[in-house]
């Protein structure tokens, strides 16, 4: 699903959301269920632990030159269910997309897992203009999940 400024994607995944939250918290896994090819590492990040973290990932793309980092101020966290994070060029302040992961129990071992990108929070005229939203596709995100899917099969 997408619309103007965010895009949704979902899938079942035949694992608990205990387990799963557990995968996503480590900014350590974050690159290979990354679906985009921007996430090339954690640089020396803790487990996500509540809202106010802040964790950093090693990046490349060619909207920032090449190889660059991110800080993630984590915007939400409810255990096993929610993580969610604004990006920002490392030291500044995150000019308003989103990433949100919701898990959604449906039984034991089966979890209902929603991605979504937002970027309805960029207000920046100049960022507008230099950045082309959405710069991660519905296709890539839904890659996202099946290398989550894979990383829980083990």
């Amino acid at each position: 699903m997408s619309n103007d400024t965010s895009i949704t994607v979902e899938r079942v995944i035949d694992h608990s959301a205990a387990e799963i939250f557990e995968l996503l918290s480590n900014p350590e896994n974050h690159d290979r269920l990354d679906g985009s090819g921007f996430v090339r590492g954690d640089y020396k990040s803790d487990r996500i632990q509540q809202v106010g973290d802040v964790f950093t990932m090693d990046m490349a793309g060619d909207h920032m030159g090449g190889e660059y980092k991110t800080d993630n101020h984590v915007t939400g966290f409810a255990k096993d269910k929610l993580l969610a994070w604004r990006t920002a060029p490392a030291g500044t302040e995150p000019p308003g997309w989103e990433w949100v992961w919701e898990l959604e129990p449906q039984g034991s071992d089966s979890t209902l897992v929603r991605h979504t990108y937002d970027w309805s929070g960029v207000t920046d005229k100049a960022i507008l203009e230099k950045v082309s939203f959405p710069l991660v596709t519905e296709k890539q995100l839904e890659d996202t999940l099946g290398n989550l899917a894979s990383a829980l099969a083990g």
